[in-house]
């Protein structure tokens, strides 16, 4: 009799302590705080993680990608445990280039993250809107602008090609490209060099143009909810580097 009472009253703690935990995950387990899901499956999942932590988190994945030893991603498992809602962790804006798959390189699987991918990784009102999508409605925490080196559309801003309607998205990049030095001499897509200062001023200035073109991703990134990163992807050693985006006015390149 008194062990079932003892029984009855351990199994009433416990089940009160469950209930009152803040995140649980699908499985019933908690989600301790900073502790990540194995899969993205339910928003307690989102909510026991920082965008630091994140942020963390996606240089882990990368370096796990550039060593050869990447997660074992069971698609299929993910594929039905987030089938029916998502709750990324972040957003990532990234070319369209074959070479530079986010998920991939940051070694996330199927509900991870959201990604916007444009030649150029340029930014406009369709793409603000869906991370404002991402980030406000969703609850995503972190918001990368990738660039990678060796970027076709930023030698094609580089070089002034005129193209369709590459043309237009192009003269979106352009302004990269005036960023950086007048001092370097050799200005067209021939000096290495200078396309990857370009590359990068274009990350940086479309962090900026994401901060001023978007009230809702300011406030949100002023308020800590979001963080807002740019990032460049070496396409032939595949190291992501992250760098702080103080403003497009600090572009690679530029006098102090």
């Amino acid at each position: 009799m008194l062990k079932n009472q003892l029984a009855v009253g351990v199994a009433g703690v416990l089940f009160s302590m469950l209930a009152l935990s803040p995140a649980v995950h699908a499985e019933g387990k908690a989600v301790k705080p900073g502790t990540f899901c194995t899969i993205q499956s339910t928003k307690a999942c989102q909510d026991a993680v920082t965008p630091a932590q994140i942020l963390s988190r996606f240089k882990a994945g990368n370096t796990r990608f550039v060593s050869g030893k990447p997660r074992h991603q069971n698609y299929l498992k993910e594929m039905k445990a987030t089938a029916d809602g998502q709750f990324p962790l972040a957003s990532v804006v990234s070319c369209i280039d074959s070479r530079a798959p986010a998920e991939i390189v940051f070694d996330q699987g199927i509900g991870d993250l959201f990604n916007a991918r444009v030649a150029g990784n340029i930014v406009n009102e369709d793409i603000l809107g869906s991370l404002e999508f991402a980030h406000k409605v969703v609850g995503a925490k972190l918001l990368v602008v990738m660039g990678h080196t060796s970027c076709g559309a930023i030698k094609g801003a580089c070089d002034d090609a005129q193209l369709g309607n590459l043309t237009g998205l192009i003269g979106k990049i352009k302004p990269a490209v005036s960023l950086v030095s007048a001092d370097i001499k050799d200005r067209t897509s021939k000096n290495d060099a200078f396309v990857e200062m370009v590359a990068e001023s274009n990350v940086r200035m479309t962090v900026e143009t994401i901060r001023e073109k978007s009230p809702i991703l300011r406030e949100m990134e002023q308020k800590g909810e979001i963080m807002i990163v740019g990032a460049m992807y070496d396409v032939k050693t595949g190291k992501v580097k992250f760098y702080d985006t103080p403003g497009a006015s600090k572009a690679p390149g530029t006098k102090s």
